[in-house]
């Protein structure tokens, strides 16, 4: 997607690894040879998951796989959109494809202001939107992540029908704003809840000086990606994991 005004990609695919990382940051970090190695923690997928820093042989794909079972994590690859290399050596080892990932965005300016009174951003979380999370299943290893996370951030508590309905986290990454952690209940569900949460993200973004809201959803989420393409956010990176 490019930004009509400059001429230029809203965000780049790259851009939106940065960003993914350092507002969803794991619990640790460590070099293993060419791998990034990460300790989740618990807070999910990505942040469990070793990623390639540097080039590569077919026989280093055992420094990463000690690495994780080190941390009592099984094997987990990330693989970006520049990583179809790593991704064939993988298959050829018998790792399979699980959840594939589309990064989505759009300039803050597209969405709207909520209409009042239905979404409210506040930090630290409200006990009603860890409840809702909590729900939803993210529960504290996913709550640690939002309070490692630096730089301004908020959560977003959402209401539908004058009740509590919905919860999201938002977190800065220079001009971008990632939204995660988006959980709607289910009875409230296609009310608007989860629509005026992000319209919510991205004036809250505005006012925090980002340009770019951007959120990250699986593929099998049509109804979420409806969502999505409804509000003016167009398709900006992809991602999947390997696994065995």
């Amino acid at each position: 997607m490019t930004n009509p005004e400059r001429g230029t990609p809203l965000l780049r695919p790259e851009d939106f690894a940065k960003a993914m990382e350092a507002t969803w940051p794991a619990l640790s970090r460590r070099r293993v040879g060419p791998w990034t190695v990460r300790a989740g923690g618990g807070g999910g997928k990505r942040v469990s998951a070793a990623s390639a820093e540097a080039p590569w042989q077919d026989g280093d794909i055992a420094l990463a796989e000690d690495a994780m079972r080190a941390l009592g994590q099984d094997p987990l690859f990330v693989i970006w959109p520049w990583d179809a290399a790593l991704d064939a050596a993988l298959a050829r080892h018998g790792y399979r494809v699980i959840d594939p990932v589309l990064g989505y965005a759009a300039p803050v300016a597209a969405l709207a202001p909520p209409p009042l009174m239905t979404a409210f951003p506040h930090w630290p979380p409200m006990q009603i939107v860890r409840d809702i999370w909590a729900e939803g299943g993210i529960g504290p290893g996913r709550l640690a992540v939002m309070e490692r996370a630096t730089g301004p951030k908020t959560a977003i508590l959402g209401r539908s029908r004058d009740r509590p309905a919905g919860a999201a986290f938002v977190a800065l990454h220079g001009a971008t704003a990632m939204i995660h952690a988006i959980e709607v209940r289910p009875a409230q569900r296609r009310q608007g809840a989860a629509r005026h949460m992000l319209c919510a993200a991205a004036h809250w973004a505005a006012e925090q000086g980002a340009d770019r809201l951007a959120l990250a959803v699986t593929e099998a989420n049509s109804g979420a990606r409806a969502l999505y393409a409804s509000l003016g956010l167009q398709v900006v990176g992809q991602y999947h994991y390997r696994t065995r």
